[in-house]
Formats: C-alpha cells, sequence, structure tokens
C-alpha cells in the first residue's frame, strides 16, 4: 500500500492501515485539513467537488462531502466531471477552493485528492505545506449540529465548459464542421466518455466511433496515454479510416493524438502544435518544464516570440507563464494550459484548438507534424527503494557530468551540445524519472540506457 503526501494533495492506493495507503481515516484527516485552510485563508464556506469515473470515486466523495459538511462548508458537487472543469467551476461558483478526486493516469486501485486555491488553480508550496502541518496537528474543530454545511449537486458545468470554450475567438466550429472529420476516441472508462462525445458534437463533428466511453472505472488498459497503451484505438482509427484519434486521460487534463495511419502523433507534440496555432493568432511567450520538449522552443522562436523553462508540475508552470505573461504554455505529456479560458491543463479547450488548426491547415494529422522539428524523446524510470538516498545520488551524476552545463532548479537536467537528459524525483510516484531527448530515437534510448548504467554504477559502490 502506498501513501504519498505532497504540496499538492494527497494519493494513495485505496485500503489497507491508516497511513500506509489511502483509507477513509486519511482522507477525512486531509478533507477536514484542506477544509479547514480554505476557512482560515478565505473565509469562503464554500468548496466546489467533482470526481473521475474510477471505481472508489463513490466511496471517497461520501466521506469528502460528510467531512466538509462537518466543517460547516457548502459543497457545490459537480458529481462526474473533470479536473479542468472543477477548475473552471471554482471561480464561476465563487468558492473558495476546489477537491477533484482523481489520481489522474495512475491504475484504478489509486485516487487521490487534488487540491484548488480560489482561483481554480492548484494550491501553492506555501499553502500545501500548510495543509499538511494542519493534517499532522490535527489542527480542526468542527461546526455544530446548527451550522453543518449543505450539499448543492449541480449537472450544469459540462454545458458551462463547452461553453466557454466555443465562445473562445479561436476556437473556429465552422472551419471544424466543413472539415467533416471522422474521429475515433479512447475516453479509458472514465469521464471523457461523458465530456469528449458532447464537446465533439458541439464542435460540428457528426462521425465520432467511440471506444471505452462507459464511465464505470474499469480502466480496459493502463490509463497513461502512452503508445504501448493505445493500440487498440491505433487499430480503429485504422479500420474506420478515421481522420485521427483522440486519447484523454481519466480526470480528461492530458491529451494525444492518434494519426490516420495509426501512429501517434506523440504526447509531447500536443503543446506544440497547439502553440503554433495559438502564436500564428496571438504572438506571445510560451512556457513549458524541463522534461518538455526543445520544439516548443524551437516553434516559438521561430514566431519570432521567446520560451521559458519552468520546474516540473503544474503549478511551477503556471507560475512561470504568469511571470512571462505566456500565451500558451503546458506540459510535454499532453497537457494545454490556455490562460484565455483558465490556468490548468486542460483536454477539452486542448481537442477544441487543436481540431481548428488542423481544418484551418486542410491537411492530414501525420503531414501536420511532420511540419515540427524532429526531436525524440525517451521517458524511463527508475523505482525507488527505502534505502536510496536519492539527493546524494544526483550530485554524484552531476559530479560525473560537471563539464556539461547542468540544472538543478527540479533534479537534475543535463544539456549537451544536440541533446539533453533529466533526472527527477516523481511528486506522485516512487520512482526516478529519466527523460532524454535528442535528434534520433536511438541517440535518445542510448544516453538514457547510459545515465541508468551510471545510476547503477554508483548505487553498486555505495
Amino acid at each position: 500500500m502506498t501513501l504519498i503526501k505532497s504540496i499538492s494533495g494527497i494519493r494513495g492506493t485505496i485500503g489497507g492501515k491508516s497511513g500506509d495507503g489511502l483509507t477513509p481515516i486519511d482522507i477525512v484527516k486531509f478533507t477536514a485539513a484542506y477544509g479547514s485552510w480554505v476557512i482560515n485563508k478565505t473565509q469562503n464556506k464554500k468548496i466546489v467537488l467533482g470526481r473521475d469515473a474510477r471505481i472508489s470515486g463513490e466511496m471517497v466523495n461520501n466521506l469528502v462531502i460528510g467531512t466538509l459538511q462537518g466543517l460547516g462548508i457548502e459543497v457545490i458537487d459537480l458529481g462526474l466531471s473533470t479536473t479542468p472543469t472543477v477548475e473552471i467551476a471554482v471561480p464561476m461558483e465563487n468558492a473558495g477552493g476546489g477537491i477533484i478526486l482523481t489520481a489522474s493516469h495512475n491504475p484504478k486501485q489509486w485516487n487521490a485528492l487534488k487540491l484548488l486555491n480560489e482561483k481554480g488553480e492548484f494550491i501553492n508550496d506555501a499553502d500545501g505545506k500548510e495543509v499538511l502541518e494542519i493534517a499532522e496537528n490535527a489542527d480542526f474543530a468542527f461546526a455544530d449540529v446548527n451550522d453543518l454545511g449543505k450539499v448543492v449537486a449541480n449537472d450544469t458545468y459540462l454545458q458551462k465548459h463547452i461553453d466557454v470554450i466555443l465562445a473562445l475567438p479561436l476556437v473556429d466550429v465552422e472551419a471544424i464542421k466543413k472539415a467533416n472529420f471522422k474521429i475515433a476516441i479512447d475516453c479509458v472508462n472514465s469521464t471523457g466518455g461523458i465530456f469528449i462525445p458532447a464537446l465533439l458534437k458541439a464542435l460540428g463533428v457528426e462521425t465520432v466511433y467511440e471506444l471505452y466511453c462507459e464511465p464505470n472505472g474499469d480502466f480496459p488498459h493502463n490509463p497513461e496515454p502512452l503508445p504501448e497503451n493505445l493500440t487498440e484505438i491505433a487499430k480503429v482509427v485504422q479500420a474506420k479510416r478515421a481522420d485521427l484519434g483522440i486519447v484523454v486521460d481519466p480526470d480528461v487534463d492530458r491529451l494525444c493524438f492518434v494519426n490516420e495511419d495509426g501512429t501517434m502523433f506523440g504526447e509531447e507534440y500536443t503543446l506544440v502544435a497547439v502553440a503554433d496555432y495559438v502564436l500564428k493568432n496571438t504572438p506571445g511567450n510560451t512556457v513549458s518544464n524541463l522534461s518538455s520538449t526543445r520544439a516548443l522552443r524551437d516553434v516559438t522562436e521561430k514566431s519570432g516570440s521567446a520560451y521559458n523553462a519552468s520546474a516540473v508540475g503544474e503549478v511551477n508552470v503556471v507560475n512561470q507563464m504568469k511571470a512571462t505573461n505566456a500565451v500558451i504554455g503546458g506540459e510535454g505529456n499532453g497537457g494545454i494550459i490556455y490562460p484565455e479560458l483558465h490556468y490548468g491543463r486542460d483536454a477539452l479547450v486542448g481537442i477544441a484548438l487543436f481540431l481548428s488548426h488542423l481544418a484551418k491547415e486542410g491537411t492530414t494529422i501525420s503531414r501536420l507534424r511532420s511540419t515540427y522539428p524532429a526531436y525524440h524523446i525517451s521517458k524511463n524510470k527508475i523505482t525507488l527503494t527505502p534505502e536510496m538516498d536519492i539527493d546524494s545520488l544526483l550530485v554524484k551524476v552531476q559530479e560525473k557530468y560537471k563539464n556539461e552545463q547542468t540544472s538543478t532548479i527540479d533534479g537534475l537536467k543535463i544539456d549537451f551540445a544536440n541533446e539533453w537528459v533529466h533526472l527527477r524525483r516523481s511528486n506522485t510516484e516512487p520512482i526516478i524519472r529519466i527523460y532524454s531527448e535528442a535528434e534520433n530515437e536511438t541517440v535518445a534510448e542510448n544516453l538514457a540506457n547510459k545515465i541508468i548504467s551510471d545510476i547503477k554504477e554508483i548505487l553498486q559502490l555505495n
């Protein structure tokens, strides 16, 4: 069993003993801490709640609602929803915060409480530490019987989210309709199965081939939208002669595409393509994290604007976007952040912008992909063990490559002339992520393998 307490929320596997897994006791404790923090910080006793479709969602939802009511907080319960929808709903409801019950791309045994501030954005480092401290000290007091919070069920935000997307100037519904796209979708049996078909219909897409759109939480494959998990939709795209495939993760904040020939567009290039479209219409700066492809930098600089990199993590990307007044940003995992709508990863707005771009270009998705710089990222990971001293390990790797350009803003990034490698501890899983990028797939793989070999050698010497 695993329980990960971080500044962005609490995530863990369902079951086990308190403190070892995400048990009812842990759910109540951290919900009470977050609810108390919202009241203390905003004097606002209203919180928006939404969840993905995973099996444990109803159980967690009931515990969270009861705990918030016990604190005297009014709960706006969106029910089955998406992460970006809850983010949009928080300011619309004038709430003090929001909670999304989702473990994102993690398998079905996981769940989590993702925590938002009053702007509908993920809480920052300082606020997260306050919440953890309140939880650690059990520093919360519950309301008297006459002051208990009420629950308001609200199912209007599917349409509200779609409406604000359709109102964006760069979303060209007429162009999308005219293109007459045939699209296959894989929503991994979560809430994308509710939201994506509704969005595509609103955008004028008449032919949609649905794969795993029943929101029952029974994930038919690993829900992380990586090529090895997307073999079935690739076959559907080919068999149906669809123009493209669309894939989202369980909480619909990550987005990737499948080309018309069944090959992968590449999740790293989701942001690159959407940024290309945005920059052609509204020139400005861009931001992605240190683990994302250099292609965004290239596309941005080609347009005459400036690119900046942030530490990994949505809140870090958002902070850098605000600091540099970026018009588009996100992460290489298929996360699109379009501040014209809101500061949060949003697959729904990503789909609308991408389809507008593809329709206006009047080309196939594979040809569109070929217009961007060809980089290859190798994504690897090493599972952590309790005896590993990760900080010491990274220092030793940095020492080995002291003649190269290195950055320790977030883990360790080593920049070589034509490629780079980034090593960092995951915020959500007990692993070290090792990302490498080069202009050639073999070079990227070899670089990753070289670093992994270095790490193993260092560990053996200890």
